[in-house]
């Protein structure tokens, strides 16, 4: 990645290698998304070719209709056919709907520990890829869907880390869980967020960054993923132009962490950086309206992607 000196050490990437090449579901997307996520980073694909492999997974392209004709894009009118879908959308945003709709299932499981499960991890997942586009939205930019699918990936560390060693992870969730038990009704919340870090890399040797960044790479996802997945809550390692998709998730993250959607497990600050703040020139008044309309949102996406 194209990241300053401080990025993490040989002795973790050694240990993130290794987990990876245990895995077994999670190290693999469907062969379907594989395709699409090739057929679109090729700059000679055209839609004639997404619309062949899409068409062929009926499971799938009744999803990409689904949510194509919701809220989620707020289009007029209903569209019946994935020709259609295409060309209103784009190739790239079709990617990214299925990207999104074949990573629910890695987020399946039981509890991990007495407060948090798996599901707490895909809720808080969906709530940072909701809060995201919705950043990107007030914003005006472009791509809101690829900011989405980012929020929803920053953590998949933390599935690589549940999947790979469920009991570490549980060993890491009961340390935490007894250090804010004993915090009591007020934690310091950096304090909680350092014991978590200090914790993942004791246990695991290496952060759920560089976990997260491994598996993103692995996947050949586009580099802007990589850098979500292995900086959200460093963005200030990146490169000023590669910051900006890193930004906004980590800004995403520490609304959800604020409205407590989901398992807020290592959100390093809860209180908004004022420098990304005025780097991507967010006001109080539409972080205030994010925040308002941020369970609406997630509800959507819950619906949608369940």
């Amino acid at each position: 990645m194209d990241i300053k000196p401080a990025a993490d050490d040989a002795a973790s990437a050694e240990a993130v290698e290794r987990a990876l090449d245990r895995l077994g579901e999670i190290s693999t997307l469907p062969e379907v998304t594989l395709k699409i996520i090739e057929t679109v980073e090729d700059p000679d694909s055209t839609a004639r070719d997404l619309h062949e492999i899409v068409t062929h997974d009926l499971a799938l392209s009744a999803r990409i209709l689904r949510v194509v004709n919701s809220a989620f894009y707020g289009l007029p009118g209903q569209i019946a056919s994935i020709d259609r879908a295409i060309v209103l959308l784009g190739l790239n945003a079709v990617k990214n709907i299925a990207i999104a709709a074949s990573l629910s299932r890695v987020f399946r499981g039981g509890r991990i520990s007495r407060r948090w499960t798996a599901r707490d991890l895909w809720v808080h997942s969906l709530a940072v890829g909701s809060a995201s586009k919705m950043i990107i939205e007030r914003l005006k930019m472009a791509l809101p869907d690829e900011a989405f699918v980012a929020g929803l990936i920053h953590d998949m560390g933390l599935v690589v880390m549940l999947q790979c060693d469920p009991q570490r992870m549980q060993e890491l969730m009961r340390g935490v869980e007894l250090a804010q038990d004993h915090a009591g009704e007020n934690p310091d919340k950096a304090a909680m967020a350092d014991l978590f870090v200090a914790t993942e890399a004791r246990l695991f040797g290496a952060s759920h960054e560089a976990f997260g960044g491994g598996l993103a790479r692995r996947w050949k996802f586009p580099r802007s993923f990589q850098y979500v997945t292995g900086c959200h809550h460093r963005p200030s390692l990146l490169a000023n132009d590669n910051r900006l998709l890193t930004q906004v998730v980590h800004t995403a993250d520490a609304l959800c962490a604020q409205v407590g959607v989901g398992a807020v497990l290592a959100v390093d600050d809860h209180d908004v950086d004022p420098g990304i703040l005025d780097d991507l020139q967010l006001t109080d008044r539409q972080l205030d309206l994010i925040r308002r309309d941020l369970p609406g949102q997630v509800e959507l996406a819950m619906g949608l992607f369940a």
